[in-house]
């Protein structure tokens, strides 16, 4: 190995992406167990390592140097071989306050909040302390190495108005999980995590649905890797590369999602859509029968709409776990809170609002096959369309135009990120 990055479990991981894109060098993701960290390390074997979750502090004794930052810190994850000798540092102290910046939140005299006890809260403490919070405190769930406990956090820090994510949870593979729940810190302002795979956790929606301002990790993740590769092969990387490298993965990573009435034109454009970006198209509906062999029309014949809806709200957690893809939803996907949460971790939601004069009945649509349905389900669910999208499109005769305005919209907002 040449460079890469070690970690207990690296399928999450888009580092070895960022890295190509810094300076073009192979980069590799190594899974390494506990037992072999110490061989490893020892051996040598590599030019340059990113260091991740849990092996920040267990690296250091292995190390012939180590920065005064990550000393301070107790955590590194940047390690550099010069000539036999081992180099600590750490980037995500940088990275972190980087991020922090870029999402514009303010921690000034504010009470924070850090969730975690390993080395990337040890690196949130030192952050948030330069950027002169009032207070802050790291929070475990058993209390011990200068942590409180999550109980004391809710009885005597519910006013914290920022909070820092640095635990793995809500990573994926477990991303419909969070460490708090948001809703029980009502003074909150700001939701920081480091996760970024999704793109937005758990508790980034859940911040997000209660009007705070809050971000994934996928800035601070390009920052310090950017930060590290300067180390790895001596050479600067600008501001702007780095904002470049940012959008330009979060647009590659996000899906796009389409919601609407059921012969809003939501496939015919979705297939536009992912043509013309050269990404997957995925039908909610399709990949139901995929899975159960029977369309929707008819489990909601045999079955009823609750079985439906339950079916349906299994597929949709499958799918919204992958990236980079476009996603058409059946018309009554929104009715669900759940669907739109999770299709929000690593979607941005296009609601495609046609004119309910341009909408026809099916047979096949057992829920609006007449047009009275049609117009009951309209006038229940619009508001609900209107309220879940993150981007109101008004549908006019020809795909080719709907798809245009989501494709302008999608560049546009990537591009402001």
């Amino acid at each position: 190995m040449k460079y890469g990055l070690i970690a207990e479990r690296v399928g999450h991981s888009f580092s070895a992406e960022i890295h190509k894109r810094l300076f073009g060098y192979d980069y590799e993701l190594k899974a390494i167990k506990k037992d072999e960290l110490e061989q490893f390390i020892k051996s040598r074997e590599f030019l340059a390592l990113n260091v991740t979750i849990p092996y920040k502090q267990a690296v250091i004794p292995y190390l012939d140097y180590v920065n005064q930052t990550a000393l301070d810190i107790g955590a590194v994850n940047t390690i550099v071989n010069r000539d036999g000798k081992l180099y600590g540092a750490n980037t995500d102290l940088m990275g972190l306050c980087a991020m922090i910046d870029h999402e514009g939140i303010s921690l000034k005299d504010k009470k924070v909040l850090i969730l975690g006890s390993g080395g990337t809260s040890k690196t949130a403490f030192a952050a948030v302390k330069s950027l002169s919070c009032r207070e802050a405190y790291r929070v475990s769930r058993s209390g011990s190495d200068s942590c409180i406990t999550y109980e004391n956090a809710l009885d005597l820090h519910s006013d914290a108005e920022i909070i820092i994510n640095t635990t793995p949870c809500g990573m994926f593979p477990d991303i419909y999980a969070s460490a708090i729940d948001i809703k029980d810190f009502r003074s909150a302002e700001g939701v920081i995590d480091v996760v970024y795979n999704p793109l937005r956790s758990k508790l980034v929606t859940d911040a997000l649905s209660m009007g705070i301002k809050a971000c994934g990790g996928l800035y601070m993740l390009v920052a310090q890797a950017a930060y590290a590769a300067e180390m790895f092969v001596e050479k600067t990387v600008s501001p702007e590369r780095i904002d470049e490298i940012y959008n330009d993965m979060l647009s590659q990573k996000e899906n796009i999602v389409l919601t609407g009435m059921p012969g809003s034109g939501k496939t015919s454009t979705g297939k536009l859509i992912a043509s013309s970006l050269g990404r997957e198209f995925i039908d909610t509906d399709d990949a139901i029968f995929n899975k159960i062999g029977k369309t929707a029309g008819d489990i909601i014949m045999e079955q009823g709409e609750k079985a439906f809806r339950d079916i349906e709200s299994d597929v949709i957690k499958e799918i919204s776990a992958l990236q980079g893809k476009v996603i058409s939803t059946g018309g009554g996907a929104i009715l669900r809170k759940q669907n739109i949460e999770l299709l929000k971790e690593n979607g941005r939601i296009y609601f495609l609002d046609r004119d309910l004069d341009y909408i026809v009945t099916s047979d096949d649509r057992p829920l609006s096959s007449n047009r009275d349905d049609l117009e009951k389900r309209f006038k229940e669910r619009y508001p609900i369309y209107c309220s879940t999208c993150d981007c109101r499109i008004i549908a006019v005769d020809g795909k080719r135009l709907n798809a245009n305005a989501i494709l302008e919209d999608f560049k546009n907002e990537n591009s402001r990120n």
